[in-house]
């Protein structure tokens, strides 16, 4: 409930920060251009509202550096290149980091357990843009190693403007192989104890909801975005976990050098 209200106070100061200049764009709107190009820098914070026994939530501070081209896409950790662009249909390869896992001062529950790492996730994403929708589709694989699991993502969205301001709501859901789901919430039988039982997790659907805003700020762009994610019963059965829902949220502002 705590992060719940640190959400929702977030996107009405959002909102609230941004509308000033909002306002003072609506009588000065340009004709649609193309996405800038370049190279770029900001910061970035997310929060994720953890599911395991004991640990409330995972703060991520990320300093931005990246850059923008016609095929190559990098901001901080998250790298795309477009593989092939036909029309409103395109494909690319992507790169992005698995902020998850735990060690044994995250929480009692994790007491005797073998650390849990993050990793990084390396794959092909495809997207298909029709007016003010879009669907994207994107199959990943852990490229380090740790859990040798992958993942796969359907999603559709959609883009609504006011102004400058820019809200995207999205729906999504995953499937996640049982290898990834077991590494993260698995509880190997060296690990077991009497509070804490062996479990072999399986694959597991997972399903999300979301919306993101983003708006010119401060010369650059000002983004928020908000996910309430619901976990399949493979993970919330787990004895590392006390919850089957969690939220996430992630505020950024980045800039053209």
């Amino acid at each position: 409930m705590h992060l719940f209200r640190f959400v929702l106070t977030t996107i009405l100061a959002f909102t609230v920060l941004t509308s000033g200049v909002v306002q003072a764009q609506q009588g000065q709107r340009q004709p649609a251009q193309q996405p800038p190009q370049g190279f770029l820098y900001g910061v970035g914070i997310g929060i994720n509202q953890e599911i395991y026994r004991g640990y409330k939530r995972r703060t991520i501070p990320l300093p931005l550096v990246g850059y923008r081209g016609e095929k190559l896409s990098v901001y901080g950790p998250f790298v795309s290149y477009q593989l092939l662009q036909q029309g409103n249909f395109s494909v690319s390869a992507k790169l992005a980091p698995r902020f998850a896992g735990f060690d044994e001062s995250d929480s009692n529950v994790f007491s005797g357990m073998a650390k849990r790492k993050s990793s990084l996730d390396g794959g092909i994403a495809v997207q298909f843009r029709q007016q003010s929708w879009l669907f994207e589709a994107e199959t990943v694989v852990d490229l380090l190693g740790n859990s040798k699991g992958q993942e796969s993502k359907l999603a559709v969205g959609y883009n609504v403007r006011f102004g400058p301001l820019l809200l995207e709501p999205k729906l999504g859901v995953s499937y996640a192989d049982s290898n990834l789901v077991d590494y993260y919430y698995g509880v190997r039988l060296n690990e077991a104890t009497a509070e804490r039982m062996a479990y072999r997790a399986g694959s597991a659907v997972n399903y999300n909801a979301g919306l993101s805003l983003s708006n010119p700020l401060l010369g650059g762009m000002a983004r928020l975005g908000v996910e309430h994610h619901w976990y399949d019963s493979s993970i919330s059965d787990s004895p590392l976990t006390d919850r089957d829902s969690g939220v996430s949220a992630f505020l950024s502002w980045s800039r053209f050098f």
